[in-house]
């Protein structure tokens, strides 16, 4: 992996960690689905503008079943989830949950398509729960009910994306600018209809638009487009690693901006629940270094 690569790399980590700050800031405001709408939106906006730009097309009478299952499940459903889940948990709780996609992949894939569950996935899967369980505290009673909906929320939203996961395997195959595009438009079908029987809150203030803005601009459009530059320069898998990072930055934006406390239990949890995803998903990080050792 080259230095630029890296950077790249970091940089749509920090961009998508920071979904999370901005989905609290907005969210208790505008509320999950007339944020989603906006965010989805203005994503869909931003990728067309590149694809008129680059001339790419997108041959929706073709694939539009396929985009619309892929908006929905990866893109519509689990982003109002974690908007939801917003309006009561902390930013860096909610990058942590995210990072529980890969598990719920495994889980999914072995259940839809008789994927050997071996004995480090299992091992993966129990360290998931533990630190879920670290994270929200062993003793549920101390919860609110709020609470307790919103985790249960945040984990609906992974397993959204782990579902979406193994049905891209099975899907036919489309190209990935293409899938990104046409999926932010589905994911604009299926919430437009909904939002008018949401409305906001409350009038929304300045950060609250310039949160909106960003999580439809920075980390919708432009975070896509970067990931798959990141995917032409050192594949898919190596892109991924991506996941690894965003409850780093999920937890530091969380810190610098809400001043959110950065708990023992945060960091025990959330490096138990990494620790689990890597085991499901066989990650690593010496494959990335072994791969720029060779490529110089």
């Amino acid at each position: 992996m080259s230095l630029s690569s890296l950077a790249k790399l970091i940089a749509l980590a920090a961009i998508w960690g920071s979904s999370f700050l901005f989905m609290r800031i907005a969210a208790p405001v505008l509320g999950p689905v007339m944020l989603i709408t906006l965010r989805v939106l203005l994503g869909a906006l931003f990728l067309l503008g590149l694809a008129v730009i680059q001339k790419k097309g997108l041959d929706v009478r073709t694939h539009w079943k396929h985009l619309l299952i892929l908006g929905l499940l990866n893109t519509a459903l689990p982003f109002t989830l974690f908007a939801f889940a917003a309006e009561t948990l902390p930013a860096s709780l909610l990058s942590i949950l995210n990072a529980t996609a890969p598990i719920f992949g495994a889980i999914v894939s072995a259940l839809w398509l008789r994927t050997p569950f071996t004995l480090k996935s299992a091992a993966g899967l129990l360290l998931g729960i533990a630190g879920v369980a670290i994270l929200v505290g062993v003793d549920g009673t101390a919860m609110r009910t709020a609470t307790i909906v919103a985790i249960v929320a945040g984990l609906a939203a992974g397993l959204c994306y782990g579902i979406a996961s193994v049905y891209a395997k099975q899907a036919k195959s489309v190209e990935p600018f293409a899938n990104a595009h046409g999926s932010l438009w589905a994911a604009v079908l299926w919430m437009v209809p909904a939002a008018p029987f949401f409305p906001p809150v409350a009038a929304p203030t300045a950060m609250v638009v310039v949160a909106v803005l960003a999580l439809g601009i920075l980390c919708s459009g432009v975070a896509y487009s970067l990931y798959f530059k990141l995917i032409e320069e050192i594949g898919a898998a190596p892109a991924l690693s991506v996941g690894f990072l965003i409850p780093v930055f999920g937890v530091l934006w969380g810190h610098l901006v809400l001043n959110e406390p950065v708990t023992l239990r945060t960091v025990i949890g959330g490096l138990v629940v990494l620790v689990g995803t890597a085991l499901i998903t066989g990650f690593n990080p010496a494959i990335l270094m072994r791969k720029r050792v060779t490529a110089v």
